[in-house]
């Protein structure tokens, strides 16, 4: 949201935008992925959460969206993504996807366009405060940390110490994992809403399973990826059986999956479950952005050539949730941040620490007993046994549970799997809060000049609608500043509120 916001305002040329990122640029902050990964090091500014692009730069790069495929914006957003090098095929492709090795390549690009068009995006840039005057948001005060791209210190930006930057307009596009900025808004008496949002597990699969349900025996040995150990591994699989069934020559592309019911019952009601976010031939990586607490993603590059597949399968907690009563008496609006804090701060005891996951069987999860043992994994820092059923309040165990058996059993055959791994926790679906904006104006309601956009202020819900929010937005920012002076995008078919709901 923020960098497509930031592009249409550079292009307007009537606004020079200053884009603030708190991590660090992706050749950077791969270098601090890396860190993580091998050295269990974390950067707590620079991870899978933060950094160029956001959560979604290491992810499976989804572009599919709720808010219309072929809507004059989802296509301006997907046209401006094959120009700074995305490959055509997004354009076409019934459920295009990026990868997280395309995303780093015109996440570099866009920067560059950003800078050459007279913008600035500044790295190592921790927002710390707004700075507000009679009711108008006047600018941001800004903690510096190094900066460095390509091996170098940015020679145009701040080291170190901090700074207040005075401006007509401020865009708030966190991001869902910025949980200080969310409390400092409160203290800062911004309005703020509690909105539904999903917590669970994320669960794996040996990828040649999903190949089986979803293309069967007599064509799930056609899944090629190119990747030696795993078309190995997926004929290997199939040979197994008593070769009855009819083989095919040709190639089919690895299988994902998509399953949802509103009617697990949890107890004493009904409640939302589904998988989200899954990622064929990927791999699940720590979300995390405190070394005392565990959360996971998932992500997937191009060529999706792991081993297993992957998904969120989560649980739908609303504003109202009596899951969320204890949190609400301390927190109020903020008691769906402080409940993922607990989940993860639950998991990384249940994993032992050190950013060790806890893991289940999901047979076991089903009948309620710890894991003996557990298959492989292609989460990197470690796994452990543990009793994953305990972990959520009871109501979101008892729906998982109902779920998995009396509903995505029957709609995918051989889904409640032994060799299928549930891992905790995954929390960070959306944000549980919105801050709330005037539906015409787009500025934050009280505080003229602040302009809440994206994900984590709660009006979008992945790569495609938080660009497009971005763009509305940003036009919302021409039009307050400058009587819509500088106005570029085709966004004339969407509304002001993209809006964007569990």
């Amino acid at each position: 949201a923020g960098l497509f916001c930031a592009l249409l305002l550079a292009k307007s040329g009537v606004c020079t935008p200053i884009l603030l990122e708190r991590g660090q640029a992706v050749e950077s902050r791969g270098r601090d992925i890396g860190s993580l990964i091998h050295r269990r090091k974390m950067n707590e500014e620079s991870n899978f959460a933060f950094g160029e692009g956001g959560a979604g730069t290491w992810s499976d790069g989804k572009l599919t969206t709720r808010i219309g495929r072929n809507s004059d914006a989802v296509r301006f957003v997907l046209e401006t993504l094959v120009q700074f090098g995305a490959p055509e095929r997004i354009l076409v492709d019934g459920a295009p996807h990026l990868g997280t090795d395309n995303l780093v390549r015109l996440l570099r690009n866009m920067r560059n366009e950003l800078r050459s068009l007279g913008g600035e995006i500044r790295f190592g840039a921790k927002v710390t405060d707004l700075h507000i005057e009679d009711g108008i948001a006047k600018g941001v005060n800004v903690q510096y940390s190094q900066a460095i791209e390509r091996g170098t210190s940015v020679p145009e930006q701040p080291q170190e110490g901090s700074e207040l930057i005075l401006a007509d307009a401020v865009v708030l596009a966190t991001g869902h994992s910025a949980r200080d900025v969310y409390e400092k808004l409160y203290e800062s008496g911004v309005s703020l809403e509690a909105k539904g949002f999903a917590a669970g597990f994320r669960i794996e699969h040996p990828q040649t399973i999903i190949n089986e349900i979803q293309y069967g025996r007599e064509w799930g040995p056609t899944v090629v990826t190119g990747k030696s150990t795993t078309d190995k591994s997926n004929r290997e699989h199939f040979e197994a059986f008593d070769n009855q069934e009819e083989h095919h020559e040709g190639k089919l592309p690895v299988p994902s999956y998509r399953l949802a019911t509103d009617k697990a019952y949890d107890g004493s009601h009904s409640r939302g479950v589904y998988s989200f976010c899954m990622c064929p031939g990927g791999q699940i990586v720590p979300a995390s952005t405190d070394p005392e607490e565990v959360c996971v993603n998932g992500m997937s590059f191009s060529k999706r050539d792991s081993q297993w597949a992957n998904s969120a399968l989560v649980v739908t907690v609303s504003p109202d949730d009596e899951v969320l009563e204890k949190y609400k008496e301390e927190h109020g609006v903020l008691a769906g941040i402080a409940f993922q804090r607990d989940m993860e701060q639950r998991a990384s005891k249940f994993g032992g620490g050190n950013l060790t996951v806890p893991v289940q069987r999901l047979t076991d999860f089903v009948e309620g007993r710890v894991s003996s043992t557990v298959p492989s994994s292609s989460y990197r820092l470690g796994v452990k046994s543990a009793p994953c059923h305990e972990l959520y309040p009871e109501p979101m165990t008892r729906a998982l549970r109902d779920a998995v058996s009396n509903h995505f059993e029957k709609f995918m055959p051989g889904f409640l799997n032994e060799e299928a791994l549930l891992h905790g926790v995954e929390t960070r679906t959306s944000s549980p809060v919105r801050v709330v904006r005037d539906s015409k104006t787009l500025q934050a309601t009280g505080i003229q000049n602040l302009f809440p956009a994206g994900e984590g202020a709660g009006f979008a819900g992945g790569i495609v609608s938080a660009a497009v929010d971005g763009l509305v937005v940003g036009e919302g920012v021409l039009e307050v500043l400058h009587d819509g002076e500088g106005r570029i995008s085709p966004l004339k078919s969407v509304s002001k509120s993209v809006g964007f709901n569990y």
